[in-house]
């Protein structure tokens, strides 16, 4: 499942790829259902942005954003079939939607079909070059498919736009691996970048930490 924590840092940045006009639809339920579409609480999330996605009239940036983000919701709880479905409709409607392109690319890496996803990742890139989450993508991707090198330049460059946060869940994720065991403090190191690259060479291994992994460690 997607960490929680890149999941957040992912909804951070729809405030700044995407403009969402501040009018609800008419009526108290429907901007209700505005404020659940965006919280944190995957359930809440997904009958919220549920009832915009059936609003009538609803302006097409906002129909987009609420299938992407209830996407993600349906992504967090394992449900990537679903969330992919809903990320082919908010492009549909919103083509160079950086978010979901990237998410739907993670969602095709999530259900074993990594390929499909390089065009989203890339397109992505194009649109949000300094996007730390699309680099992390295209690196899961990447190593994935067998492209350890290709991989292991796109944690570093990861690293290097997400700061200590992104670099912190990298030491997380490594020391479940078993690969690093130095100090979770955000601070690039020879340490990491060998557990780093070993890790890029494995298919199997995930730099990213799960959910439970690294508390209190990472914040």
């Amino acid at each position: 499942m997607v960490g929680v924590r890149r999941a957040v840092a992912m909804l951070a940045s729809v405030a700044v790829a995407v403009t969402v006009s501040v009018a609800a639809p008419a009526g108290a339920a429907a901007s209700n259902a505005k404020v659940d579409c965006h919280s944190e609480d995957n359930e809440r999330r997904i009958e919220g942005c549920s009832i915009l996605i059936e609003t009538p009239g609803l302006p097409s940036d906002e129909l987009s954003l609420a299938y992407a983000m209830r996407a993600l919701a349906y992504s967090l709880v394992g449900h990537f079939d679903k969330g992919l479905q809903d990320y082919d409709a908010a492009l549909a409607i919103t083509p160079d939607f950086p978010l979901a392109l990237n998410n739907r690319a993670w969602s095709y890496y999530k259900l074993d079909r990594a390929a499909e996803g390089i065009a989203d990742v890339e397109r992505a890139l194009k649109l949000a070059p300094d996007s730390p989450f699309a680099l992390d993508t295209r690196a899961h991707i990447r190593q994935s498919l067998g492209q350890s090198d290709a991989a292991y330049e796109d944690y570093n460059l990861a690293m290097r736009l997400g700061g200590k946060s992104m670099v912190k869940m990298y030491q997380c994720g490594l020391k479940a691996n078993g690969l690093y065991f130095g100090a979770v403090d955000g601070e690039r190191s020879e340490t990491l970048q060998k557990a780093l690259r070993t890790c890029s060479g494995m298919r199997q291994c995930d730099p990213l930490p799960s959910d439970a992994e690294c508390r209190p460690e990472v914040s």
